[in-house]
């Protein structure tokens, strides 16, 4: 890694494209309370006062698609019309049946589509995740527990974060700059702003990773204020903040989203699989920055292509490495669900603050070079 100087952004859970990821994957989680076995691939976009929701979803009951979207919107605190966009605002909703050609290759076992996936681990925070976007997702965390605690009144959901890290022979040395965006009521001072969230969430989330910065290194709402925010100033997509949602551009990622789509998508399990196989690497010491990749080809149950770049960090040879690694994890689609138990309905909170670097998920064990159970893997995947 030989950047001097390295930023990475993350968005508020109100964020209009976090929105969209979030309502997909609540989708995601009711269709697996009802079936753990469902198929589902959702996309939703909102805009000012509107809802769109469509993709395919095969289970065995009939999901309540505006409802679903109409609780996770009130969640986020959009409760007002002056918002111009809250949870009473229109819904479409256009979502039918899985193709059945899909379904005749994953239910054989094999991936969903294909594609390349990425995975990533280093040691520069405990969480094995790189400092600028762990201290980006922990920022807006913090601003939007603020906002529902109601520690700062003022604001409102949407937001961003961004930051400056100084790097000095590959590792984090400094945190030189911290950006907030932070939309707020109309008649708010900026210095004000400024203060409260210096005061209540930059300086907490900063010291607890050991580093601190002056309130003139802060810079929040470049403009000098922001007061409309939300689907009603920029509309969502889902599946748009990808680096937001995995790695904060420190490492590759791959060609499709997360979000939305239920765990025979290759896009999201070979994601999680490649996250876990490195952060396993790194932390059994074999390596201090690990980047996995894994290719796809659907209807097909193992991968096209594995690989494992070290960026020249590996304490032992990269064949020790290999071995390590491959053994982990049955690389398959139907491995990678059975052994992260990703058939649960978890993925609701996945769709904020990044899919890496928290330990409640599956994907973010560590096994010591075990496997996390033993697993009949020629058992069917449908």
């Amino acid at each position: 890694m030989n950047y001097k100087v390295f930023a990475s952004e993350s968005v508020a859970a109100g964020h209009p494209d976090k929105i969209c990821d979030q309502i997909s994957d609540a989708v995601l989680d009711e269709a697996i309370k009802i079936d753990p076995k469902s198929r589902v691939a959702v996309e939703t976009l909102v805009t000012k006062d509107h809802v769109v929701m469509a993709g395919e979803v095969t289970s065995p009951r009939k999901l309540d698609y505006e409802g679903i979207a109409r609780k996770v919107i009130k969640d986020l605190g959009y409760i007002k019309n002056e918002y111009g966009f809250w949870y009473n605002s229109p819904i479409d909703v256009h979502i039918h049946q899985q193709s059945p050609d899909i379904a005749q290759g994953v239910d054989t076992g094999g991936a969903g589509d294909q594609g390349m996936m990425f995975g990533y681990a280093c040691e520069e925070t405990p969480e094995l995740m790189p400092l600028p976007i762990i201290l980006a997702h922990r920022l807006m965390m913090v601003k939007d527990e603020a906002m529902k605690k109601k520690e700062i009144t003022y604001i409102k959901p949407d937001g961003k974060s961004e930051v400056k890290v100084i790097y000095e022979n590959g590792k984090p040395k400094e945190v030189a700059q911290v950006v907030l965006a932070v939309p707020h009521e109309e008649k708010i001072d900026p210095q004000r702003l400024k203060n409260d969230l210096y005061k209540i969430v930059v300086k907490p989330v900063l010291k607890k990773y050991g580093f601190k910065i002056e309130k003139k290194d802060l810079i929040v709402n470049g403009t000098g204020r922001w007061v409309l925010g939300g689907p009603a100033a920029d509309t969502g997509v889902t599946g748009r903040k990808i680096i937001v949602d995995s790695y904060g551009g420190m490492a590759r990622i791959g060609g499709g989203c997360f979000s939305g789509k239920d765990p025979t998508k290759v896009d999201r399990t070979g994601a999680y699989g490649a996250r876990f196989i490195a952060k396993n690497i790194v932390a059994a010491g074999l390596a201090s920055r690990v980047e996995i990749q894994l290719a796809y080809v659907i209807g097909h149950r193992q991968p096209l292509a594995k690989g494992i770049e070290c960026f020249g960090t590996h304490k032992v040879s990269l064949e020790k490495i290999e071995k390590f690694a491959w053994n982990l994890l049955d690389l398959s689609p139907f491995g990678i669900i059975n052994t992260l138990k990703l058939r649960q309905p978890i993925y609701l909170k996945a769709a904020a603050y990044g899919h890496f670097g928290r330990e409640e998920f599956p994907w973010e064990k560590i096994v010591s070079g075990r496997r996390l159970s033993v697993i009949n893997f020629s058992e069917p995947l449908g």
